[in-house]
């Protein structure tokens, strides 16, 4: 039988050093933001880390203590949305989170509209507008930043057209038409919600996508005894780089209605780019993020009391459980769990640009 040390028996019996731990009011101040009538407080963080030093307790913040602490835990996960926990985070962090998914994160979307006809109601500019906000089903990691001295290619641009006519022939509806015959504008009215034959609508499924580049002369065939050359200078075809065909991720947006007679010949060009600088490229419908919500009784409530509260309660809240902290809801370039995961990388960037400043 072996026998301990001296030095092993006296760290037995050596008592563990507790650790400091914030006065109650300090803590609730340092946690928690608290709902008052008028206003709620206690919204600024303590991240400094000599903000409680005078009473020998260390705020400063280490890797191993934020892995200690931090948790994600996933309580919804779809093709375009997602909700998750962020357990042992400062709400600055959420919030930078919420911002770069917002502001920093690249998309494509449409940028260059070349129009050839459009004999519709809506005009060229606002007609150029509604196909920037399509959201386009494409992967921007797979495509470069075009600057102004870059000559269209198939690393940088995306080319689609669409070509739509609506039939001559079909009835016009008219104001005389419907003061003397208002019958005749109950027929049209189910005309145009059942049949095809008197409107025509574009849809953003219409956009045809070409990986072979544009297919617009720059000059008309009359002024070049060469070969055409177009709005791109692509060297190989896009199927062969990319993993999958591009497209539009929803075919059912409607762009506009077309008339008898009516037309839209155009081509655009979809580049890639950051939500800071125009809504379109921001690859998120929405982000946002909420605090845990925490009631405290002056007193515990048992038995029926209890029973009373919850049914009193007009929004079940004593009966939920678990609120999701952090939401994200993507446009369809990228799945959601993919957005959060290019957000922490941009992140864990700057930070690294920070650091390399100062030292």
């Amino acid at each position: 039988m072996g026998s301990k040390s001296s030095k092993d028996t006296d760290d037995d019996h050596e008592p563990k050093q507790q650790e400091k731990k914030l006065p109650e009011h300090l803590e609730v101040q340092r946690t928690r933001v608290v709902c008052k009538a008028d206003a709620p407080v206690n919204t600024e963080g303590f991240q400094y880390a000599g903000a409680y030093s005078a009473m020998g307790i260390d705020n400063s913040v280490s890797a191993e203590k934020f892995c200690k602490n931090f948790k994600v835990e996933i309580s919804r996960l779809t093709e375009d949305d997602m909700e998750f926990d962020m357990i042992g985070i400062d709400a600055s962090i959420a919030n930078a989170f919420r911002r770069i998914l917002i502001a920093e994160l690249p998309t494509m979307a449409i940028e260059k509209v070349l129009m050839v006809d459009n004999t519709s109601v809506i005009a060229d500019e606002v007609l150029s507008h509604r196909l920037g906000l399509i959201p386009l089903d494409a992967d921007p990691r797979h495509f470069e930043y075009m600057s102004e001295n870059d000559v269209p290619n198939e690393r940088n641009t995306i080319v689609y057209k669409l070509h739509v006519s609506c039939k001559k022939g079909s009835p016009r509806l008219t104001a005389q038409a419907c003061i003397v015959f208002p019958r005749m504008l109950i027929d049209i009215f189910y005309r145009i919600k059942f049949s095809h034959s008197f409107l025509c609508t574009v849809k953003s499924g219409d956009l045809e996508w070409l990986p072979e580049g544009s297919r617009l002369p720059l000059a008309s065939p009359a002024q070049s005894r060469y070969k055409q050359k177009t709005y791109t200078s692509f060297s190989q075809s896009q199927k062969d780089i990319l993993e999958k065909p591009l497209g539009v991720k929803f075919k059912d947006i409607t762009i506009a209605r077309l008339g008898p007679g009516q037309a839209i010949v155009l081509e655009v060009h979809g580049v890639k780019g950051m939500g800071k600088v125009h809504a379109k490229w921001s690859p998120v419908a929405t982000a946002w993020y909420r605090m845990f919500p925490e009631v405290v009784f002056r007193k515990e409530i048992k038995g029926d009391n209890a029973e009373k509260l919850v049914k009193k309660c007009p929004v079940n809240v004593f009966d939920i459980e678990d609120l999701g902290n952090v939401t994200i809801e993507s446009t369809g370039g990228l799945p959601p769990e993919a957005l959060f995961t290019e957000a922490v990388r941009i992140l864990e960037e700057k930070c690294e640009r920070v650091i390399s400043e100062l030292s």
